[in-house]
């Protein structure tokens, strides 16, 4: 029964990525691009100060300071899609596959911008009045009510796509590879490791949306700087591989050679689909944390999610990418996912330090990505039902940790990809339609800060 599940999921998930989706989620993301006519990109260094807490007002609506907010989002997306996700990447799509991912997330940026400034704009209340974001809230409240049964759509996708399913698995067997569990044991260990990670993450999850934020909030900084540091010590170690590291992306991209059949397209949807789960943008999972942030004035809001494709998938996930090519170990490693990364760590760095240094990363990375996600979660379930119910998802949320670790990744990966699949479209369709508020909020916010008359 299992099997057929696993061929089912798996055909969907190959199906729901096709052509279609492809240029809804490129093309959208492209059109949004233009559309802004590039203005947010030039007020990036804006963003940061707002990052900085330059303009936080404490009276102002909202859960999370910006900086928690975009902390929150970036503990989601930088995690183990930035570990195992390239390396998922490199193995099914050759190196070619980096490059169309960075031109996803220079296209997410501009999504990014639309859909949470979007999700400020139009953030609604739950039943106790509590301020809420996302997608369907934008759905509901800037298209209406009769457009619900697309956030209806959103949130029961949702529900699917931010199961903690790939961080689980992945975080399991990057604990069993390290620590070289024999294979007669390799259940029972995958199974006490799921135990083990569900109550730890249970101890953050169940404070709500304020524990998570200050706890990412501290986490990020500094598994970004652990994992900078490791992956600039490999590069320095094979500086000598890293020109023709680039030509070969850049050449590899075109033609597709290390794609089944040599088939552009295929590594073009490679591409898509592991910068989407990189950076989710499009998706509709970061508008949800954003729409928590304390601000009056969306613009704000939107210029610091921004940030977070650049700093995850162009920074993060390139360096990823050139310790593992720069290893050499890809072009014959029998394996996929957080092992190849792992390998190709330990050939580099000397004594061992690799895998060392990469288990702690990869601990921290995955329990940021944790604690964040359960909250994408209850706001689906509690868009659908209530606060009382929605509460209850974190007992589902912590049961799949444990299932997800002895199950395995071919179908994690499945099920993760058809979700994010769902929640894109009714994401970027609602965001097309409302593009316009945002370029005029945009055009407004950005003539009152040239003429002084922010605070």
């Amino acid at each position: 029964m299992f099997l057929s599940l696993q061929s089912l999921v798996s055909e969907f998930s190959s199906w729901v990525w096709g052509i279609p989706l492809l240029i809804l989620l490129i093309g959208g993301g492209l059109f949004l691009f233009i559309y802004s006519g590039l203005v947010p990109f030039r007020y990036l260094g804006h963003g940061i100060a707002i990052l900085r807490g330059k303009y936080d007002k404490h009276n102002s609506p909202g859960d999370l300071s910006h900086y928690e907010a975009l902390s929150s989002a970036i503990a989601a997306t930088v995690g183990m899609g930035n570990i195992s996700g390239v390396a998922i990447a490199i193995a099914t799509g050759g190196p070619g596959a980096i490059f169309w991912m960075w031109i996803s997330a220079f296209v997410g940026m501009a999504t990014k911008f639309f859909t949470c400034t979007l999700s400020v704009m139009y953030r609604g209340e739950d039943e106790e009045g509590n301020t809420k974001g996302g997608p369907m809230y934008v759905i509901t409240e800037g298209l209406g009510k009769k457009w619900k049964p697309l956030a209806v759509f959103f949130s029961i996708a949702g529900l699917i796509g931010t199961l903690p399913a790939f961080q689980a698995n992945q975080l399991t067997q990057t604990l069993v590879d390290v620590f070289q569990v024999k294979e007669s044991n390799l259940f029972v260990a995958k199974l006490l490791l799921g135990i083990t990670i569900a109550i730890i993450t249970s101890l953050v999850i169940f404070g709500g949306i304020k524990r998570i934020g200050k706890v990412a909030g501290k986490l990020v900084p500094v598994m970004v700087v652990i994992y900078l540091v490791t992956v600039l010590a490999i590069l320095i170690l094979k500086i000598e591989n890293i020109p023709s590291i680039f030509s070969l992306i850049f050449t590899d991209a075109f033609s597709g050679k290390s794609v089944l059949g040599g088939a552009l397209g295929s590594l073009i949807i490679i591409g898509v689909k592991r910068a989407a789960f990189s950076n989710e943008a499009g998706i509709g999972t970061a508008p949800i944390m954003h729409g928590a942030a304390k601000t009056k004035e969306p613009i704000r809001e939107g210029l610091v999610a921004m940030l977070g494709p650049a700093i995850d998938t162009l920074l993060v996930c390139t360096l990823t990418a050139l310790a593992i090519l720069a290893s050499g170990i890809w072009k014959n490693f029998d394996g996929n996912g957080i092992s190849l990364t792992l390998t190709a760590f330990d050939a580099v760095l000397p004594y061992g330090l690799g895998k060392i240094v990469l288990t702690i990363c990869v601990l921290i990375f995955a329990f940021s990505t944790l604690f964040t996600y359960s909250f994408y979660g209850y706001s689906c379930l509690s868009f659908l039902t209530n606060n009382k119910i929605g509460k209850n998802y974190n007992y589902i949320y912590i049961v799949t940790i444990v299932i997800a670790s002895v199950i395995k990744l071919e179908f994690v990966i499945n099920l993760i990809d058809s979700g994010y699949a769902l929640m894109a479209i009714p994401t970027v369709i609602s965001t097309l339609i409302l593009a316009p508020k945002v370029k005029k909020a945009s055009k407004e916010y950005f003539e009152r800060l040239k003429n002084e008359k922010l605070n």
